[in-house]
């Protein structure tokens, strides 16, 4: 593990003005629920939604994370909602609308003078930034190394959305329109060792078998988890990212039949009808390991 920050199977996406759904995204299995400021808010309501927001990450006793999506740097009331929600109970700031490494730096910035201000340790908070552009895209890599805290980004190509505008391609359900791109930005996000990449979005809301597909293409690609904007879709990526009870139980297999091997002075083997060896032990490990926050 490159951090020490938890990972996230499923993030829910929640409006900041409807702060009582948070039990139901809590009672449908997310890991994680992101109280949403920005587009989820009118204009007209959204100080309330701060103010809502804020109480309900102060008040909040669940295991679920919580994160809060804030408006985006070019007024003040990303300012505004930073001082509002900072607590020792937030997770994470997802930051809309990233550009360029500048805005994480500015980003980091303002949480960490946060941080202090309620007496937290600097970089406690993660900070999510949203790749909605085809510049952030293309500059994944640097907006990952731009601030330690940065965590759990992705390629998110929801249908309909900013990085199908900014892109230009036809979504489809099978993703293969934009297989590449999300590959791309996980390989940036790995290669930057920013922790717990995730992808999304599923939009159609009855379409489970759909949503198993994609998120078992996004697993296999490599991402942790995906984020997500309705409670149905919680336990199908959940079970998805997770491992079975029978890959536990290999895991522990192999880990033990390549030590004892290691203990007398072998090293590649044949475990299970595969060659191995300790590159796929400490695949194992890290897997046990994720698995114990589950």
């Amino acid at each position: 593990m490159s951090s020490d920050r938890p990972p996230l199977r499923s993030l829910l996406f929640v409006p900041g003005n409807r702060t009582d759904w948070l039990l139901k995204a809590a009672a449908a299995g997310a890991d994680a629920a992101i109280l949403d400021l920005e587009d989820a808010v009118p204009p007209a309501g959204k100080s309330a939604a701060r103010a809502q927001v804020a109480e309900a990450v102060a008040t909040w006793t669940g295991d679920m994370a919580l994160f809060v999506r804030i408006n985006p740097l070019d007024g003040w009331a990303a300012a505004e909602d930073l001082r509002a929600i900072t607590h020792s109970r937030l997770h994470g700031v997802v930051l809309p609308k990233v550009g360029e490494p500048a805005d994480v730096l500015l980003a980091d910035r303002m949480l960490t003078w946060c941080e202090r201000e309620h007496g937290l340790t600097e970089g406690r908070i993660a900070l999510v930034p949203l790749l909605e552009s085809a510049l952030a895209l293309r500059a994944a890599y640097d907006i990952a190394t731009a601030a330690p805290r940065a965590a759990y980004l992705g390629a998110v190509t929801g249908k309909g959305g900013d990085v199908e505008r900014a892109i230009g391609y036809r979504w489809s359900p099978s993703g293969t329109e934009t297989l590449a791109l999300r590959s791309r930005v996980l390989l940036d996000v790995r290669a930057a060792g920013a922790p717990c990449p995730v992808a999304g979005l599923w939009t159609t809301i009855g379409d489970l078998d759909g949503l198993r597909a994609f998120a078992e293409q996004n697993r296999s690609l490599g991402y942790e988890g995906m984020m997500a904007i309705h409670p149905s879709h919680i336990p199908v990526i959940n079970e998805v990212f997770s491992p079975g009870p029978d890959d536990l139980a290999r895991y522990a297999r192999l880990i033990a039949t390549v030590e004892e091997a290691q203990a007398r002075g072998a090293g590649a083997i044949t475990f299970e009808g595969e060659m191995v060896d300790e590159a796929m032990a400490a695949r194992a490990r890290a897997a046990l390991h994720r698995a114990q926050y589950r």
